[in-house]
């Protein structure tokens, strides 16, 4: 064998051997990697509790407001996971103003929540059909209706504006909440906003598919307020 040959010899046997370490640090650094990540469900769990499920979602806002989100369920694995199939644990009719993400101010992520958003947060029938879907077909435990701070539909509706189009649709939805308001010795918009959130609750009892998932105690219906100043949700009853 003449030096060349050996050389070459010896260059593949390093290189054999380089490569064996190699391989085996990067399965280890993958056996690591594997156990620091905690692997995402297939799918939002729902076989909760209606209560379980509203304290899920309440405790999600504290760790918004609380500067701490685990920012659960975000992932593209995730989105993929449940391309499949959809188990939200809530369902939720809020305002379709832009500063309310829900997921975020909730802290949660793909298919958790089954979103329905309109001015005014009003039950309208397509409204009512989606989150009966919702929590009939898709099992959603929790239903909150979710006004907030400021808005510009109920303010409008206070003020007896005059509007073009389908907009007036709107308003007249909420002016129901405004002879309960008027008994209210408080703020006139967060009153009425408020007033608007327990009309449009019972408006969403009225459905005889809600009512019924109510009655077997396989879904609790209740009211929030959002404010912009705090990030914090509370309960409006």
């Amino acid at each position: 064998m003449n030096k060349t040959s050996q050389q070459l010899g010896v260059s593949r046997r390093n290189l054999l051997k380089f490569g064996a370490v190699a391989l085996g640090t990067s399965v280890v650094a993958s056996q690591v990697g594997s156990q620091l990540i905690a692997p995402e469900p297939a799918v939002a769990q729902n076989d909760m509790s209606p209560d379980e499920a509203l304290q899920r979602l309440m405790d999600g806002n504290q760790r918004f407001i609380g500067g701490k989100p685990i920012n659960p369920n975000r992932s593209l694995a995730r989105l993929r996971q449940v391309a499949q199939t959809q188990k939200p644990f809530a369902a939720l009719l809020t305002c379709a103003d832009s500063r309310i993400p829900a997921e975020i101010l909730f802290d949660q992520g793909f298919g958790d929540l089954f979103m329905c958003r309109v001015a005014g947060n009003v039950v309208t029938p397509e409204e009512m059909g989606s989150l009966e879907f919702g929590t009939l077909v898709l099992g959603a435990k929790l239903l909150m209706v979710m006004g907030h701070k400021k808005c510009g539909a109920v303010d409008a509706t206070i003020k007896g504006a005059q509007v073009p189009g389908q907009i007036g649709s709107l308003l007249d939805a909420i002016k129901p909440a405004l002879q309960i308001s008027r008994s209210l010795d408080k703020d006139r918009l967060e009153s009425t906003t408020k007033a608007n959130v327990l009309v449009q609750v019972e408006n969403l009892k009225k459905s005889s598919v809600i009512s019924q998932l109510i009655k077997e105690n396989k879904l609790k219906v209740v009211g929030g307020y959002f404010d912009f100043d705090t990030g914090v949700v509370s309960m409006v009853s």
